[in-house]
Formats: C-alpha cells, sequence, structure tokens
C-alpha cells in the first residue's frame, strides 16, 4: 500500500533561506562531518513555537496542518538540532522549495 499523500504546509520562514543553508563547526571540512539534515517545515514549526513563541494549536493554524503534526515536527527538528550541535555535525536547513509558501497581502 503506498504512503499517503503528504499534506501541503503553509511556510514564511523560508523567505531567509534563498537555498539549502549549512550550518557546521568552524575549521572542519563539510566531507569530514557527518550531515543532519533539517526540513522546511521543521524549521518553520521551530520557528514560530520557540522563536515566535506561539502554542502549537497556533502554528498548526498558520501552516495549514494538525497540532498533532506541529508535535511531530518540533520533536524531529530539535532532535536534529540537538544531536548536530553535540555531535559537532554539519546541519543542513533544506530550502523547502517545494512547499508553498505564504502568500503575503
Amino acid at each position: 500500500m503506498a504512503p499517503r499523500p503528504r499534506k501541503p504546509r503553509n511556510v514564511s520562514c523560508q523567505a531567509a533561506f534563498t537555498g539549502d543553508t549549512v550550518y557546521k563547526p568552524p575549521g572542519k571540512p563539510l566531507k569530514e562531518l557527518e550531515v543532519i539534515i533539517v526540513e522546511g517545515d521543521e524549521i518553520e514549526a521551530l520557528h514560530l513555537c520557540d522563536g515566535e513563541g506561539m502554542t502549537q494549536d497556533e502554528a498548526g493554524e498558520s501552516m495549514g496542518v494538525s497540532r498533532g503534526t506541529v508535535q511531530r515536527l518540533l520533536s524531529s527538528a530539535r532532535k536534529k538540532v540537538a544531536t548536530a550541535l553535540s555531535t559537532e555535525s554539519a546541519l543542513v536547513i533544506k530550502s523547502g522549495r517545494d512547499l508553498p509558501k505564504e502568500e503575503n497581502g
């Protein structure tokens, strides 16, 4: 059985990322590091809840997904960021170009 199609998500903070963005420990070549990828919707959930102080319900409404989905996105993003920082891995933030951006106006 094929997986359920992914629901489109409204992502507004991706305007800051014009392409994939890499954060890595200084002085270490990227090719020598483990790479951890954070998807655009995970960053959006992290931005809305931790950066903007929204509740998971509010973030879900803004993104067009359920609170449970926001909770899973937050859990995944926080784990990836913590792992990257504690293991000196490279953190790649995907641009989210495949996700619809929130319309302004």
